[in-house]
């Protein structure tokens, strides 16, 4: 059995402070991209103050993200983070394509409860909206990893909620 497992970070954790804050043992591995999935808001999380990201099965879509390798002592941590016990994601185990095609099976968390209707991002309504300071994360994040930079022009295109505020990241 294996020490460490690799895990797909498509939202806050693209930004190594993020994943860092409960998974002190993450390593950025690469960046690759999962096919068949779009990125969507959906769920209005108290922490950000904002809707937070998903992915949502989608013939002919794709999501750029980081690929991350963590220690195994870790995996609890993560899935705690992203709300496993309380019903807000469930894992999945996805293949991963970086930019030369090499492909990585990783852990992926989806939302447990995704948008039915498939909404050009920079027209979400009110409730599918992230807040300012959740989509800068993503996209800071998504510029430290190397993202392509077409797919972060597309982030920065995302409409926001307006919330300036603070926020509780741990």
């Amino acid at each position: 059995m294996s020490n460490k497992f690799l895990y797909f970070a498509y939202g806050s954790n693209l930004l190594d402070k993020r994943i860092h804050i409960n998974n002190p043992t993450a390593q950025r591995q690469d960046i690759g991209r999962i096919e068949n999935f779009r990125l969507d808001f959906m769920r209005f999380s108290n922490r950000w103050k904002g809707a937070s990201a998903t992915i949502v099965p989608t013939p002919g879509a794709h999501v750029w993200g980081a690929i991350w390798e963590i220690g195994i002592e870790n995996l609890k941590d993560l899935d705690q983070q992203e709300g496993v016990n309380d019903g807000l994601y469930f894992p999945l185990d996805v293949d991963v394509a970086n930019l030369v095609g090499k492909k990585y099976r990783c852990r992926v968390y989806q939302q447990c409860n995704n948008p039915k209707e498939n909404i050009d991002l920079s027209h979400l309504p009110k409730e599918r909206q992230p807040s300012l300071v959740y989509l800068s994360t993503m996209i800071k994040g998504a510029e430290q990893s190397n993202i392509p930079s077409d797919y972060i022009n597309k982030l920065k295109l995302i409409k926001h909620n307006n919330y300036f505020g603070q926020v509780d990241i741990g």
